[in-house]
């Protein structure tokens, strides 16, 4: 039984086929500097395998609402040159536990509170007595003030 090697590299259409991104959000995060590519004599893009890792580690971090700007900052203290390390991913994934655990908090200051809102039925903060007397919040300026982890 034989078996035919990986490609070393990929195609662009490879690689939307395997990691699920179409090609459009790959060449967008290719000028983003996110990803990169190399060109074939013929003026086509070549990817790296490691490039999947890259990928699906942006999806996942886009999915729990990381701004594009830190997932490029993130990947910037990757090797460009070859896949990461395991100990390099892990690095990475301490530095984003304390912001990790943050939002956790703050969805879930927002769940209970939100259950407190619809229940009045107002569903207003500058009227509602409960939540925000006299619309005090108003007066802090912009944001979601209630939701703000202290």
């Amino acid at each position: 039984m034989s078996t035919t090697p990986l490609p070393k590299e990929l195609t662009i259409g490879e690689l939307a086929r395997r990691s699920g991104v179409t090609t459009s959000a790959l060449r967008f995060y290719e000028r983003e500097g996110l990803i990169r590519s190399h060109r074939t004599s013929g003026n086509q893009r070549r990817y790296s395998r490691d490039t999947l890792r890259r990928v699906a580690f942006i999806r996942v971090s886009q999915r729990v609402g990381i701004p594009l700007s830190v997932i490029q900052d993130a990947l910037s203290v990757l090797p460009a040159d070859r896949a990461p390390t395991r100990e390099e991913w892990a690095a990475l994934s301490a530095h984003w536990r304390a912001d990790l655990d943050r939002r956790i908090e703050q969805l879930l200051k927002l769940r209970d509170d939100l259950d407190d809102c619809i229940g009045c039925g107002c569903l207003t903060l500058e009227r509602c007595v409960l939540a925000n007397p006299y619309d005090v919040l108003g007066e802090q300026g912009v944001g979601p003030r209630r939701l703000q982890v202290d």
